[in-house]
């Protein structure tokens, strides 16, 4: 049942997207929604935090009263109180006649506080004020008004931070914050994206009677990689420059790479860098979480592609009756996802004295393809092998032989080796290899 109102919402305020996070941030609105309680929406911009105040109005008993959406970041600071709580004639020079703020105005119903940490902290003290008693005084009067209104205030900022550098009130914080919704990036739910993409390029299409875009499989991988600092807002506005600027409907990953900035930054407020002690600025928080992924992501390819070598090497160094090894003979199916069992058959020498090899490989292998005798005497502890152009060859005759058994089918080549599709489409372009 709370599964299909949250679909429900979904379809009403046109919120696309499955993401758990997402998911329990509507969950939370829900149920916030039909209280009085003080909501505060923190996430990064263009995330859609605007929408959430939308939800908890319509869902609320105050439904059919005012609802305003105020940015406090554009509201001159010389005038932001006269806007919020109202002026009397005369209380500065401007002030030709008596003018209702926005308090008064939307007695009964709700106000949103958009960006709500770039409120002056004289303007923070006025409306501490009226979250705790509902009482506010017009610029220039000394008459003291009521008001009931329900307040949802959302920021892109750590405002604990702002507090500690005497920026924000904290005890306007805890106000604040009965009930906090967090907002996830677009970056940590790329599962959205592909429906989000879909959805964009489906509305412009329908406005302008021309089929909508479609991303091939690189060109995906490339978007739900790219971190998006500017969250839906960007890729929305970044769908909309593809539809003018492309003539054809299926977008290449060469195609929407020059749409994707090179480098990209994540430059968000949440993503605060601050001072230490010191005077030095210290990276956030996301920017570190991003690196360790990817420094992960490079590790887990290393260590799959050394066991890879390893397996290979273990075979050509295991003996047979004939004293000879034929790896097309082996059963490969249990112990390496990778090894397809073809590899070029050579003979070792057969000798009395040979030894089975040990769990760490002694063999070297020649360069010199005229010779097929091995040289399983050698040390490789103190012997250094030069092994960068067979692993590079054997790499390449992997990914062919895996490409052409699935007919260029790259999703499932790739998880046939057991890669990521990113990976092997990088593969594919490093070692210039014909689909």
């Amino acid at each position: 049942m709370a599964t299909d109102k949250i679909q429900d919402i979904k379809n009403r305020f046109e919120i696309v997207g499955n993401a758990p996070a997402l998911n329990r941030a509507l969950e939370v609105a829900m149920k916030v929604a039909v209280t009085d309680m003080n909501v505060l929406v923190i996430g990064e911009s263009g995330v859609g935090k605007e929408n959430f105040s939308k939800i908890i109005h319509s869902l609320s008993k105050r439904k059919h009263n005012n609802f305003i959406a105020i940015n406090c970041g554009a509201l001159p600071e010389g005038t932001i109180d006269s806007e919020l709580f109202g002026h009397e004639k005369g209380s500065f020079t401007s002030a030709v006649d008596t003018r209702k703020g926005y308090f008064e105005t939307v007695d009964g119903g709700t106000i949103f506080l958009d960006e709500i940490g770039e409120l002056p902290l004289e303007t923070q003290s006025r409306l501490l004020r009226i979250l705790e008693s509902g009482e506010f005084l017009k610029v220039g009067s000394s008459k003291v008004q009521k008001t009931d209104v329900r307040l949802v205030a959302a920021t892109n900022r750590e405002l604990l931070d702002l507090a500690q550098k005497g920026r924000f009130r904290e005890d306007l914080y805890y106000r604040l914050s009965t009930v906090t919704i967090q907002l996830p990036p677009l970056r940590e739910r790329p599962e959205d994206i592909p429906m989000l993409w879909a959805k964009f390029s489906s509305d412009l299409a329908d406005r302008y009677r021309v089929p909508p875009l479609e991303l091939s499989p690189e060109a995906m991988i490339l978007v739900q990689g790219f971190p998006w600092p500017g969250n839906i807002r960007q890729l929305k506005n970044l769908v909309e420059q593809v539809f003018v600027l492309e003539t054809d409907r299926v977008i290449s990953g060469e195609a929407i790479a020059k749409y994707l900035p090179a480098a990209p930054r994540i430059s968000s407020s949440l993503m605060y860098t601050g001072q230490d002690n010191s005077g030095q600025s210290t990276a956030s928080y996301q920017e570190r979480e991003l690196m360790y992924k990817f420094l992960y992501d490079i590790r887990r390819e290393i260590s799959d592609l050394r066991s890879l070598v390893l397996d290979m090497m273990k075979g050509y160094s295991s003996p047979n009756t004939s004293g000879m090894i034929n790896p097309n003979s082996m059963d490969f199916s249990g112990g390496n996802k990778y090894y397809d069992g073809q590899l070029p058959y050579r003979p070792l020498p057969a000798s009395s004295d040979y030894q089975p090899a040990s769990s760490t490989p002694q063999v070297i292998f020649h360069a010199d393809d005229s010779s097929d005798t091995y040289d399983s005497t050698i040390d490789t502890e103190s012997t250094p092998v030069s092994d960068s152009l067979s692993l590079s060859r054997n790499e390449k005759d992997l990914i062919e032989r895996a490409l052409t058994r699935h007919r260029g089918k790259r999703r499932q080549a790739a998880s046939e080796l057991g890669i990521s599709e990113r990976t092997l489409y990088r593969k594919i372009k490093e070692y210039n290899i014909e689909e």
